[in-house]
């Protein structure tokens, strides 16, 4: 078997633990970027411990979740950013669906979700992709050759006290298709940096119970200009 050749295997099999609607909604729960109980999750998933268990166990294996034990307890998250950035860019692939509403909770909640969420750890959303479109505007970011930084941007993120994380193989900046708005915000140390930076200075606060965010000052408490 060549390199290519097994490369596709990998892949087809990576494909194959998505492809069945408990582990999808299991993954799509933990872009909220927490830990979660095999209890909670199933709960979510609306399928026994014992199942759910089989599943994480899949996962686990298959490289999408990685385990956090503490005392007795088993914890799950997905292994990393990359991997948010790519189930969030597959939910944004999918055949857009016509939502039927029948409450104003529920109408709610929807309107939460699409303007303001985390995807893992960065914001997105119409606020997340404003965000976007306002450093584009501004030059703060290039998408000349893929996306980067710029030293403007370096500049603009020094002044408002933000110190980027970059770990070892995390890029500086990407770009994640953004699942309600299908067009781009931030990720990358700089989408996590900022979405921090928005959380500690309260200009966005979570809604319990999801990835919401309760916007309390848009894009324009970043000093960028938005029609947010």
């Amino acid at each position: 078997m060549d390199a290519m050749t097994a490369e596709g295997e990998e892949l087809a099999g990576w494909a194959r633990m998505l492809a069945d609607g408990t582990r999808a909604t299991v993954c799509l729960a933990l872009l909220d970027g927490r830990a979660w109980t095999a209890s909670e999750l199933a709960k979510v998933a609306k399928v026994s411990r014992p199942t759910i268990s089989e599943h994480l166990n899949l996962l686990v294996a298959g490289g999408l979740l990685s385990e956090v034990r503490q005392g007795r307890h088993r914890y799950v998250k997905l292994a990393g950013p990359e991997t948010a950035e790519l189930l969030e860019g597959l939910a944004a692939l999918t055949p857009q669906r016509t939502e039927v509403v029948n409450s104003l909770s529920a109408v709610s909640k929807r309107d939460a979700f699409a303007r303001a969420r985390t995807c893992y750890d960065h914001l997105a959303g119409k606020l997340g992709v404003a965000l976007a479109d306002a450093m584009t505007e501004r030059g703060l970011i290039d998408w000349s050759e893929g996306i980067a930084l710029t030293p403007e941007g370096q500049a603009w993120l020094k002044d408002l006290g933000i110190e980027l994380d970059v770990r070892r193989g995390r890029a500086p900046v990407r770009s994640c298709l953004d699942v309600t708005e299908r067009r781009p915000h931030l990720a990358g140390a700089v989408g996590a940096a900022l979405c921090a930076h928005a959380l500690d200075n309260g200009w966005v606060t979570r809604i319990p119970g999801g990835r919401a965010l309760k916007v309390n000052a848009a894009v324009q408490a970043f000093g960028l200009e938005s029609g947010l």
